[in-house]
């Protein structure tokens, strides 16, 4: 078990690649924290794992993500429970598509709220817990479109290019302190909204792919627990593409 006895903190951990996540740190032996946008979803998905993995030492809560104030109290209730915090998964945020000329400046920030300020949110209620261990690990939820952008819903690529910038410049900065942050950037994953998705849109994305499948959730869960484990000690500042694509 690469994390057993850990305490991780997952947000966005109530479905799609969130909950895939807080499921393989669970089965690694980590105790998980997941935050949801209510108390309803985050009691459903608890609920899901404990039946999935009986023992499973989970929970649910759901601050308001873009409140740091909100963030800071319930991260300080997870450390006074738990005496640490070892992990947090920066996996909330949203996607879309609006054409430019129909952006509007409440959509734009809706995206950033969530997307950017929420990260830094997170991030912040926990780094002075993990400078007081001297260790800890950041880890935030990219996107492939933060590498090759996408033809419309600007504010997302926006949103994950920062995502990629605050994960690099927060490496070189609590690095010292001991804590390690990186990021997983995911190509194109089958969740709850891309089976939504017809068939005859989804096959030409599938062509694109040299591997000729969609991602799983639980490719992304695995790149996360690899990059939280001990095993990635010396890996700092990384943006991990995990996306099937091959690259020269």
């Amino acid at each position: 078990m690469r994390l057993k006895d850990k305490v991780a903190i997952v947000t966005g951990g109530s479905r799609g690649i969130g909950f895939a996540t807080v499921k393989k740190f669970l089965e690694e032996g980590a105790a998980v924290v997941l935050c949801a946008s209510r108390q309803e979803t985050a009691d459903k998905a608890v609920a899901q794992l404990k039946e999935l993995i009986p023992g499973a030492k989970v929970e649910g809560i759901c601050p308001q993500l873009s409140k740091l104030e909100s963030v800071k109290e319930a991260f300080e209730q997870v450390a006074e429970k738990y005496g640490r915090i070892d992990i947090l998964v920066n996996n909330a945020g949203t996607s879309e598509s609006t054409p430019f000329a129909s952006y509007t400046e409440e959509l734009f920030d809706k995206v950033m709220d969530l997307n950017v300020k929420a990260l830094f949110n997170c991030s912040r209620a926990v780094v002075d817990i993990m400078t007081a261990q001297g260790s800890g690990v950041i880890l935030n939820t990219s996107s492939m479109v933060s590498i090759y952008a996408q033809p419309a819903g600007m504010a997302y690529p926006t949103s994950k290019f920062a995502v990629n910038g605050m994960t690099r410049s927060l490496a070189r900065e609590l690095g010292p302190k001991g804590i390690r942050v990186n990021a997983v950037a995911p190509g194109i994953t089958e969740t709850d909204m891309m089976k939504a998705v017809p068939e005859e849109v989804i096959k030409p994305l599938i062509a694109q792919v040299p591997l000729g499948r969609l991602g799983q959730p639980e490719d992304i869960a695995n790149a996360f627990a690899f990059l939280a484990s001990d095993e990635a000690s010396y890996i700092s500042g990384v943006v991990l593409s995990v996306d099937g694509l091959a690259r020269s």
